[in-house]
């Protein structure tokens, strides 16, 4: 059975991040995917847009934009070639959208100034995701095209359909969370789609108002434009499209109908959307993608080690009773973390959670509370005994 110190199971955007920072302590990390490359679920069908979250200060737009400050930086001197710094004009939808920016104005958390309409920010940019995922994973040792259909811990470590060991194992796997069998780790499945065309206008900014336009890159005489993305929360059962959580290289299937016309429909929204902020002109679909963010239930992401609630509760019963108990007390799953939930802004997100979560198994680095699982598994927990 070979062995590694560290497996991550998932190759997007967060699971390559992780990958990156785990390897400058380790040559025995292990990087692993049921699709046959990295960034070809949701982090491939992302813009890849990194822009502030505004609003007034809150913890989140705290995270966000602490993550954007360290994510731009670190893409910037690491990866530059996959790297487009653009800055971003932020257009607001109407006059009540306005005057909600204006409200923002005194909390703005980076230099902005007025224009077109909007307001520019300078740090607004872009990632190339699939570029970006393979510079991150580059010399980590990938297993592609491998369905982990269980885990089991045995002896402080994770076997992973009783093939492969792992001393920590990092589940990174998005919106598909059949390897956790524990009822508060909640996510929310979002489609969605970004379209790549080719243009004859020239865009020398990233734009967002009710989508995202990426700043064009010249392409055989014409202009390479990014779009997106919708947000698609499905209610009906899916499974006989291509908007399923269990397929692999949902982009290089042949789609059936019910999936098509899912994808003609957001398209034209798409393109709709992005002319009320841009005339776009002589316009040429080249490229669709669609993928399933993974969103918490209070957005926030979902870091660190995963609380085993059936043993938690035989120990201190009383937490259903809405009782009071330090996070350290709780019983933990030994070695198996998670780095999941970043929503639309995995490219924010990734390379600063990454970072921190690679510390805190090094060096037993704190990380901030907000993203822990502990506070899923409380308000699950005190929700459970209200129902008793």
């Amino acid at each position: 059975m070979k062995k590694f110190d560290y497996i991550i199971i998932g190759s997007g955007i967060v699971g390559c991040s992780l990958a990156y920072f785990l390897k400058k302590h380790s040559n025995s990390v292990l990087l692993i995917d049921k699709n046959s490359d990295v960034c070809l679920g949701a982090s491939g069908a992302a813009g890849a847009f990194l822009s502030p979250l505004l609003g007034i200060d809150n913890s989140f737009k705290d995270l966000v934009n602490k993550a954007l400050k360290f994510s731009t930086s670190f893409y910037n001197n690491n990866f530059p070639k996959s790297f487009v710094q653009a800055g971003t004009i932020r257009i607001p939808k109407n006059k009540i959208d306005k005057e909600k920016f204006e409200s923002y104005i005194p909390y703005m958390s980076f230099p902005f100034e007025e224009k077109e309409g909007g307001y520019y920010f300078p740090v607004g940019s872009t990632i190339k995701p699939e570029d970006i995922c393979k510079e991150l994973s580059f010399d980590i040792e990938k297993l592609f095209n491998y369905d982990v259909k269980s885990i089991k811990e045995s002896e402080n470590s994770w076997i992973l359909n009783d093939e492969i060991k792992a001393r920590k194992l990092f589940l990174c796997t998005g919106a598909n969370l059949s390897l956790i069998n524990e009822e508060y780790f909640k996510l929310r499945a979002v489609w969605g789609q970004k379209i790549d065309i080719l243009s004859s206008t020239e865009i020398f900014n990233n734009y967002h108002k009710e989508c995202s336009i990426s700043k064009s890159i010249e392409e055989n005489g014409k202009y390479k434009i990014s779009i997106g993305a919708t947000h698609n929360r499905f209610e009906d059962d899916m499974s006989d499209s291509s908007f399923n959580l269990g397929l692999k290289d949902i982009n290089y299937i042949k789609h059936n109908e019910k999936t098509l016309e899912i994808i003609q429909n957001d398209t034209k929204k798409l393109l709709e959307r992005a002319n009320d902020i841009l005339t776009l002109k002589e316009i040429e679909l080249i490229n669709v993608k669609i993928g399933a963010r993974a969103s918490s239930v209070d957005y926030f992401p979902m870091v660190g080690a995963l609380i085993n609630s059936k043993k938690s509760f035989e120990v201190y019963p009383h937490i259903k009773k809405g009782a009071f108990i330090k996070d350290e007390q709780l019983i933990l799953y030994k070695n198996l973390y998670t780095l999941n939930g970043v929503g639309g802004r995995g490219f924010v997100l990734a390379p600063y959670l990454a970072k921190v979560l690679s510390e805190f198994i090094i060096n037993g680095s704190e990380i901030e509370k907000d993203v822990l699982n502990f506070r899923l598994f409380k308000r699950w927990a005190r929700k459970e005994g209200k129902s008793l």
